[in-house]
């Protein structure tokens, strides 16, 4: 008799529960430097690379929202989380391709990485097909502008991927409910530059879009600068779960 490929090792579990305990403890010292309440900052588990067992544990230790990067890993590991019980709010934070758009809005919350008018449009057509209920989209914007990188392009003229149009279309579609922002800080910024010219742009947004309140920004390394530049969510990985597995 096999163990279930959910089942959590006792080990496991007390190592996943010490670095949850570190990173909270990381965000509550961030907010307190920046006169905010924690509970304002949404943790969100990056789980890629990780087993679905993982997943099930940090739920059980309140958990709430995970992350995710590739469809092909995210579908099958959200079904056995779900054949197991439980149920996290899931965040697709990678790169999408249109024809994965079907796929992605039967098992995800949010969409975080939206950054074109085309995209939008693709996951307009598959949720309003699939879902019940509107899915809640991050518009990934570049924080320094570079076409040759995802997000779209804040300012940008851009007919597909000029941050207003990109936002416009999310906001038009029926299928979809603008949420907010998401973005990484680029390869050789500092942290702290990068997200105050975020703050600046999602200022911006909310001028034209007040619901859109959500700011996802920050990750293992830079989540107390995000934190200080007005981040409503943070994607933990490596902090949480310890080093990722060697993909096969």
């Amino acid at each position: 008799m096999t163990d279930s490929p959910t089942a959590v090792r006792p080990e496991r579990r007390a190592e996943l529960a010490a670095g949850l305990a570190r990173v909270r403890a990381r965000v509550a010292d961030a907010c307190a430097a920046a006169g905010r309440d924690p509970d304002g900052v949404t943790l969100i588990a990056v789980t890629k690379t990780y087993p679905a067992a993982d997943v099930v544990a940090l739920a059980g230790l309140g958990v709430t929202d995970v992350g995710e990067n590739r469809d092909q890993e995210a579908a099958p590991k959200a079904a056995a989380v779900a054949a197991a019980g439980a149920a996290p709010r899931w965040h697709f934070i990678g790169q999408l391709q249109r024809n994965k758009a079907r796929s992605v809005v039967r098992y995800a919350d949010v969409v975080q990485s939206v950054d074109s008018v085309r995209l939008a449009a693709a996951l307009d057509a598959a949720a309003s097909d699939v879902r019940d209920r509107p899915l809640d989209v991050l518009v990934q914007v570049s924080i320094d502008g570079d076409p040759a990188r995802g997000g779209a392009l804040p300012g940008g003229a851009d007919p597909q991927r000029g941050l207003d149009r990109v936002a416009a279309a999310v906001a038009g579609a029926a299928g979809l409910r603008l949420a907010g922002l998401m973005a990484v800080a680029p390869l050789g910024w500092e942290p702290v530059r990068a997200f105050a010219r975020l703050a600046e742009v999602a200022a911006r947004l909310r001028a034209d879009h007040p619901g859109a309140a959500a700011l996802s920004a920050g990750m293992s390394g830079d989540l107390e600068s995000a934190i200080a530049h007005g981040a409503t969510h943070v994607r933990v990985g490596s902090a949480l779960l310890g080093m990722r597995p060697t993909l096969g």
